[in-house]
């Protein structure tokens, strides 16, 4: 007689933290109850979170690696503040977690893995589960003991044996908030072969299973979907974003595309995802060093193609002196610094923002450059696309400033219909009557793109200060003078491109929290939700950090308090002291970690005096 149905219960949103040791797949098993539950048609955030060691000892606490998913059937912005449920394949995973575990909460763990020489490498001195049964729903599963027997006659050795375990409890999780599974076994099917195939599809399956005829589960969940405009989505992390933007960057300006990169944490995924795309014109060089890397790059946006270079802080640093080139000679050069935590190696996997000084007074002397930052991973597409329209139109480099949290994080993205792009038209003049290469556009003060090979438009560009005009080497003091003001004219002006500021809320008030990067999702919710409980509080999100929107002065003066939010020590926070004079209050985060929405909620409370 077959056994029936368990019950479904509906919830309107869920927050799952898988965690085990850097070898077990966590990064693996989160990413693929993504992909599924984009495909279930909720919304989602994720934090990825692993350590940076390649390989750290095995069951020790540096060796944790974590992977959140936050999906509803409503709009979200975060990965959530607090866990719902923790699944936890060994001690130190459960040690380095449960306090993040929503109280009440459910955690999962792998009861074969709580031996005395696990729980001595976690820290602990005995089984800490006893004691935490009345803070939480403890499941105890013998996971690796349930993996092993389900694939015990295909005599594989005991780690490939074990490597499964994710694997089992993915299935288990599919069951419990009824994913589908398909999309999983079809990436299975392309991704292995034999033995090892069989045994990832029996054990998934086999968490299905366990799931609908275990006693240790009454009910399983479902979240409805959500209400989104209507169109194609899929899964998008911040780095593939950016490679995206690049490409489609080359196809909207006509010109083919060369980065020059040297591999760094968390920025080599976009080398890595634009080497596939040679066909859309690409180049992808690996240089070296960082250095060479840009150097390289100044000299594809010499030759006429659209020039980028990618890297985190401790490369952004070493490129500093070739960006200071790429000023000098006006070229068109795109620097993606995808921040992490410092200084030096730092903590490369864990995200920060502290390299917003760097990015604008970094260089020596007064070399000026626009500076972006994307807000959300889907964002880093749009963001790319305009940081090569200013630079060709400007003829300057451009610095995109995205993060650790926004590169690996993910959110479902509406593919845009390539018609609703913007597109851009470049002006290559190639008639030399009456013209010198370095006649400047009245508008922008751009000097013209003159391409080398080009007809009567032979001329000289190096690192020595040029005349204005003629691009020939000048040590007169008014020319340099002159030359100095023209440089930061010239990124001023980009401001009449930027589009205003807009304020989430009130567009004057008793508060206004301000940020930029990867904290937007933290802050719009915070904001949102004090704004529901009656609190005058509104939020402002700046993309355009240099230049500012031409409206930010003002908008700043609307508001009794200002708050400004951000992963750093108050970088932010001086340049808009510095700008605009304002008495503005600092919120600073230097833990590696993102913002939590309780953590900016607990600061609005105390400025504005309390909730209401």
């Amino acid at each position: 007689m077959a056994q029936p149905k368990k019950p479904i219960e509906q919830v309107e949103r869920v927050a799952i933290r898988f965690a085990g040791d850097s070898g077990d797949g966590m990064q693996l098993t989160g990413t693929k109850f993504t992909e599924s539950t984009a495909l279930a048609g909720n919304d989602l955030s994720t934090f990825p979170d692993f350590p940076a060691e390649i390989r750290a000892p095995a069951g020790s606490l540096a060796g944790v690696s974590g992977f959140q998913i936050h999906f509803a059937s409503e709009d979200i912005r975060t990965p959530a503040d607090q866990p719902d449920l923790l699944v936890a394949l060994n001690p130190a995973a459960l040690h380095a977690n449960i306090e993040d575990l929503r109280p009440g909460g459910m955690v999962i763990v792998n009861s074969d893995a709580f031996t005395g020489k696990n729980l001595e490498r976690a820290g602990y001195d005995g089984d800490p589960l006893p004691a935490l049964e009345d803070r939480f729903r403890v499941v105890q599963i013998p996971l690796t003991a349930l993996n092993r027997e389900a694939i015990k006659d295909l005599k594989l050795g005991t780690r490939e044996t074990d490597r499964c375990k994710n694997f089992f409890a993915l299935g288990l999780m599919f069951w419990l908030y009824n994913r589908p599974v398909e999309s999983t076994l079809r990436w299975l099917e392309g991704k292995f072969k034999g033995k090892v195939l069989e045994a990832n599809q029996r054990v998934l399956k086999a968490g299905l299973h366990f799931g609908e005829t275990t006693e240790l589960f009454p009910v399983s969940f479902s979240v409805p979907k959500a209400k989104i405009q209507p169109g194609t989505y899929r899964n998008i992390t911040g780095n593939t974003a950016l490679a995206w933007g690049i490409v489609a960057a080359g196809v909207q300006l006509g010109k083919p595309v060369f980065l020059g990169a040297y591999p760094i944490t968390p920025a080599s995924d976009v080398l890595h995802e634009l080497a596939r795309y040679r066909h859309f014109g690409v180049k992808t060089f690996q240089a070296e060093d960082e250095i060479a890397a840009a150097s390289a790059s100044i000299g594809a946006a010499f030759a006429g193609q659209l020039a980028v270079s990618t890297t985190s802080g401790p490369g952004f640093i070493l490129k500093q002196e070739a960006l200071g080139l790429a000023v000098m000679t006006e070229l068109p050069l795109v620097i993606v610094d995808i921040q992490r935590a410092g200084p030096s190696t730092g903590m490369p996997t864990k995200t920060e923002q502290a390299d917003l000084l760097a990015a604008l007074y970094g260089r020596n002397s007064d070399s000026p450059v626009p500076v972006l930052a994307p807000a959300t991973p889907g964002d880093c597409f749009g963001t790319m696309i305009e940081a090569f329209h200013l630079a060709v139109k400007y003829m300057t480099p451009v610095i995109v400033l995205s993060d650790g949290y926004i590169a690996n994080s993910s959110e479902p993205w509406l593919i845009p219909d390539i018609d609703t792009l913007p597109r851009f038209d470049v002006e290559y003049r190639t008639d030399p009557e009456g013209f010198l290469p370095y006649r400047r556009d009245p508008e922008t003060l751009a000097r013209p793109w003159a391409i080398p090979g080009t007809p009567g438009l032979e001329h000289r560009i190096g690192g020595l200060e040029s005349e204005v005009d003629t691009g020939a080497v000048s040590y007169l003091p008014e020319n340099h003078g002159r030359m100095v003001q023209l440089r930061a004219e010239k990124v001023a002006r980009i401001a009449q491109d930027i589009p205003p500021a807009e304020v989430n809320g009130a567009d004057r008030g008793e508060l206004l929290v301000i940020g930029w990067g990867g904290t937007h999702g933290a802050i719009t919710s915070a904001v949102n939700d004090a704004r529901a409980e009656g609190q005058d509080v509104s939020s402002l999100h700046l993309r355009h950090l240099n230049p500012f929107p031409s409206n930010l002065g003002e908008l700043l003066e609307r508001y009794k308090q200002v708050l400004v939010a951000e992963l750093n020590c108050g970088q932010l926070w001086r340049h808009l002291r510095a700008e605009f004079l304002v008495p503005a209050e600092s919120l600073s985060k230097v833990e590696g970690q993102p913002f939590k929405v309780s953590e900016l909620r607990e600061r609005i409370d105390s400025m504005l005096g309390g909730r209401k």
